[in-house]
């Protein structure tokens, strides 16, 4: 069974040395298949934006679309824990903004939790949606929504000013209370020292081996974009390859007159 059932139990798994592993999805045909699995966590991903939509970065993500895709997520997979990411623009402007979008997420999708992310600038919205009773999950290093600002999509906090700001960030993160802490794309060093330095767990993505928990994106692990292999993914599969393959036979038998077969058709 998985470990995670509640809010309660990310700390523990913490505390009894249990890696917890966590899926990005956004659909409800995947997230049935995962609901069979011994996956602990579901995130529902603002990257929905790049994988799913085809945008070029997460910020055109509205809150409507992230509680469409949290709400059919939750319907393939009702017994899975779910964390639903805060998209751009929905709790940057004020306390209030972010606890009226965040409470939209939860009551209209079915999320047991949000994500945001950010350091110590959203310490207040943090504290105000804990107070709210919303579960908040944390988010560091390589911060998507932040990618004009930092200039791209490369590995954070390797150097000396940045890497004492992100494990600051994330003490200050975990007082204001958030539950777990997600750490994209900095050093390993760095991740095993957050890690260890906290009481709630870290879930990595591109953050190495000593975190408390790992995460990738479905689509990515499972092959479906060929361009798509940055240095932190392991692809489990290599599905594009075999679905390009399925739909070009098909293409191929129904232009031939193979399909539809005797097996096909209605007597």
């Amino acid at each position: 069974m998985p470990s995670i059932k509640n809010i309660n139990d990310f700390k523990k798994a913490k505390n009894e040395k249990k890696t917890i592993s966590v899926i990005t999805c956004y659909d409800y045909a995947f997230a049935r298949i995962i609901e069979g699995t011994e996956t602990d966590v579901i995130l529902v991903g603002d990257s929905v934006g790049m994988v799913f939509a085809g945008y070029s970065s997460t910020l055109p993500v509205t809150v409507d679309q992230m509680i469409y895709h949290s709400e059919i997520v939750r319907r393939g997979a009702p017994s899975k824990f779910i964390i639903a990411d805060l998209p751009f623009m929905s709790y940057q402007v004020s306390v209030e903004e972010a606890l009226t979008n965040s409470g939209r997420i939860m009551k209209e999708s079915g999320a047991n939790s949000v994500k945001l992310e950010g350091g110590r600038e959203f310490r207040g919205v943090v504290e105000a949606l804990v107070r709210a009773s919303i579960p908040v999950c944390g988010h560091l290093g390589l911060t998507p929504q932040s990618i004009h600002k930092i200039g791209g999509y490369s590995v954070q906090g390797r150097d000396g000013d940045q890497r004492k700001k992100i494990f600051e960030d994330a003490k200050i993160l975990e007082e204001a209370g958030v539950f777990a802490l997600v750490l994209e794309m900095v050093p390993e060093q760095l991740a095993c020292e957050i890690s260890g330095a906290l009481s709630i767990p870290t879930i990595g993505i591109g953050a190495g081996r000593y975190c408390d928990g790992q995460v990738l994106v479905i689509n990515d692990m499972l092959g479906m974009n060929e361009e798509f292999n940055p240095k932190f993914l392991k692809k489990y599969a290599s599905l594009h390859d075999a679905v390009k393959n399925a739909i070009s036979e098909y293409d191929r038998e129904v232009k031939d007159g193979r399909f539809p077969g005797e097996n096909n058709v209605f007597k």
